[in-house]
C-alpha cells in the first residue's frame, strides 16, 4: 500500500513504513504530512537514538505536540527559574515542575514561547510522533539541516545557527549526541536520504 491521498476533498492514508525518511546519525525523520496536504500542522515520526539530547529551545510562533509511541524520553516544556545554558535536566519551574521521563503512550504540548527539550538517557530506540504547526516550516528545517549535516566534513556550527534563526528555533543549550558529546563533534555527521 503507497501513500494514499482520497480526491481533493478527500482524506490522506499513509501505511506504516510510508513517507519521506530523512537519516542520519542523531535524526531518523519521516514525513507523514506536510503542507500540501494540511493547511494546520506537519506530522513526524522521529525515531530518538539513545544519547540524544535535542537541547533545550522555543519558538516564538510555532506549537508543537510530541506523543510518545515507543521506549521512553526524558522531557520537560515549561520556563524554568533560570536557564542555565549548558544543560536543561536540572531545570525548575516556578511551581516546582521538572524533567518527567516519558513512556509510551505520554503526550506533550508545547505553546509558542515555551521552553521544551526532550532526550533519550536509555540504552535503546524510542519512537515518538511529532507535529508543528503552522506547516510547513519544520519540514523545510529539517531538509536544510540534514543537507548541513550530510556536507562531509565537521559541522558547519555557524550554518546550523543561521538555519535555527531562519526557522524560529532560539536553541537555550546545546543539541547533543552520543551520551554528551555536542552533534558533530568530534566526528562528523553523514547524512542519508531515503524515500
Amino acid at each position: 500500500m503507497t501513500v494514499t491521498a482520497i480526491g481533493p476533498n478527500g482524506g490522506l492514508i499513509v501505511p506504516p513504513g510510508h513517507g519521506k525518511t530523512l537519516t542520519t546519525a542523531a535524526q531518523h525523520v519521516t514525513f507523514k504530512v506536510t503542507g500540501e496536504h494540511s493547511r494546520t500542522a506537519s506530522t513526524f515520526e522521529v525515531v530518538v537514538p539513545p544519547g540524544f539530547d535535542v537541547g533545550a529551545h522555543a519558538h516564538g510562533h510555532s506549537e508543537e505536540l510530541f506523543y510518545v509511541l515507543e521506549g521512553e524520553l526524558e522531557v520537560l516544556a515549561f520556563e524554568p527559574l533560570v536557564r542555565t545554558p549548558d544543560s536543561w535536566r536540572e531545570w525548575e519551574s516556578s511551581s516546582g515542575q521538572r524533567a518527567v521521563r516519558a513512556t509510551r503512550g505520554t503526550l506533550i504540548l508545547v505553546p509558542p514561547g515555551c521552553p521544551h527539550a526532550f532526550a533519550n538517557p536509555t540504552g535503546e530506540p524510542a519512537r515518538m510522533l511529532f507535529q508543528a504547526s503552522p506547516p510547513p516550516d519544520h519540514e523545510r528545517y529539517f531538509e536544510e539541516l540534514m543537507e548541513i549535516l550530510g556536507s562531509g566534513g565537521e559541522v558547519d556550527h555557524a550554518a546550523v545557527e543561521r538555519l535555527r534563526i531562519r526557522y524560529d528555533i532560539d536553541q537555550i543549550t546545546p543539541l547533543r549526541h552520543d551520551a554528551g558529546r555536542t552533534a558533530g563533534e568530534p566526528e562528523p555527521v553523514k547524512a542519508a536520504r531515503t524515500l
